[in-house]
């Protein structure tokens, strides 16, 4: 059995919320997760494949700006902003 370390902790804790959102979730829920585990995975690729070290505080910095970038272009509507921050914010928590 290998040991995790802290980001790959708060990364299959955060994937394992999502997987437990699906079952339960509202579509407009199901439809934030899935748009912010993209953001959540790309963030974290990013940070792999510059092969530095890294701790689940850059993953939140990273998605914290693409979701900025995001939001200031439209993607989002209110509404779903809201839903994308309400998740967000129960991720972060994974992060403490």
């Amino acid at each position: 059995m290998t040991t995790l370390t802290m980001p790959e902790r708060f990364i299959d804790a955060v994937a394992q919320l999502f997987d437990a959102l699906v079952p339960v979730a509202t579509d407009d829920e199901l439809f934030a997760s899935g748009y912010l585990r993209g953001h959540f995975d790309l963030a974290v690729g990013t940070l792999q494949v510059a092969a530095e070290p890294f701790v689940a505080a850059d993953v939140v910095k990273q998605v914290n700006a693409t979701l900025e970038q995001a939001i200031n272009s439209g993607e989002l509507s209110e509404q779903d902003q809201q839903h994308v921050a309400a998740i967000w914010q129960r991720i972060q928590q994974l992060a403490d």
